[in-house]
């Protein structure tokens, strides 16, 4: 098995390994960077393998680490080794792990969503901070929804930061974007119940009827949701604030509601 050695900032791999934290970048090239083990054994586990494998000089061995290793070498992907302050200096981070990967991003198209492959699917609306789109992957992730769908302008799910704070969840959730009429138009060609928290004809969301294929719907974190996208959702519901904030953090009331729907659901099944 064949390593690529690079010792010097200025080589053009460290470069373009590099220009990936930048948006214009990783639109260009269609690539973009995941940095750690368990982020890149969580890939390889939903059939993703980097491009390009970026380990650290000096590093501890860890059998995960050589079977992708072996995996990406098979595939035809370049292992790179390289010495951590370098590493540091590609991911931007002072203490990086000590592995990362270059990964061809995919195709995130509507048709490609089987929305009866879940129960519960995050839908999020112009959600502009980067962690609290990682964030709600997680929350995808563990509730078992099917994955999250992006409306209209969102952060870039594929930035460091996301990916980052999607905590693997990138890799084994299905994501899709696309714009507020053609994912309204996709879903009421079929089945499936959209759902927001609202303070418009609202119902409290622990008794609410919610159905499967259940859609859970956020908003910006500034703004919210349009008046119009409130409008057409099946269900509005309202969660309670008991103290002086008025609101919750986008991701965060998106995981409760997703978690309220849940266990809904399961008792609707179990009863």
């Amino acid at each position: 098995m064949t390593r690529k050695i690079i010792t010097g900032y200025s080589n053009p791999t460290v470069k373009f390994v590099r220009s990936l934290r930048e948006k214009k970048h990783r639109r260009r090239e269609r690539k973009f960077l995941a940095e750690g083990l368990r982020l890149l054994t969580d890939a390889r586990e939903g059939g993703r393998l980097p491009e390009m494998l970026l380990m650290a000089q000096g590093r501890e061995g860890h059998p995960l680490l050589d079977e992708l290793e072996t995996e990406v070498a098979r595939a035809g992907g370049e292992v790179i080794e390289l010495p951590l302050d370098i590493l540091a200096k590609v991911t931007g981070k002072e203490n990086p792990q000590a592995v990362a990967g270059v990964f061809a991003e995919w195709d995130t198209s509507i048709r490609l969503i089987d929305r009866n492959a879940a129960s519960i699917w995050l839908v999020a609306h112009a959600m502009r901070d980067p962690g609290n789109l990682g964030t709600m992957l997680r929350t995808a992730d563990a509730v078992g929804a099917g994955g999250l769908i992006l409306i209209d302008e969102c952060a870039d799910p594929f930035s460091v930061e996301a990916v980052r704070a999607s905590m693997g969840a990138i890799f084994t959730r299905q994501l899709a974007q696309v714009r507020w009429d053609g994912f309204l138009a996709w879903l009421r060609a079929g089945e499936g119940q959209l759902v927001a928290a609202s303070l418009r004809d609202a119902v409290p969301y622990r008794d609410a009827p919610y159905a499967a294929p259940c859609f859970v719907m956020v908003g910006n974190e500034s703004r919210g949701l349009p008046l119009e996208y409130e409008m057409a959702c099946d269900l509005r519901v309202t969660m309670p604030m008991r103290g002086r904030a008025d609101s919750l953090n986008a991701a965060v009331a998106g995981a409760v509601l997703a978690y309220e729907v849940l266990a809904r659901l399961e008792a609707g099944r179990a009863g």
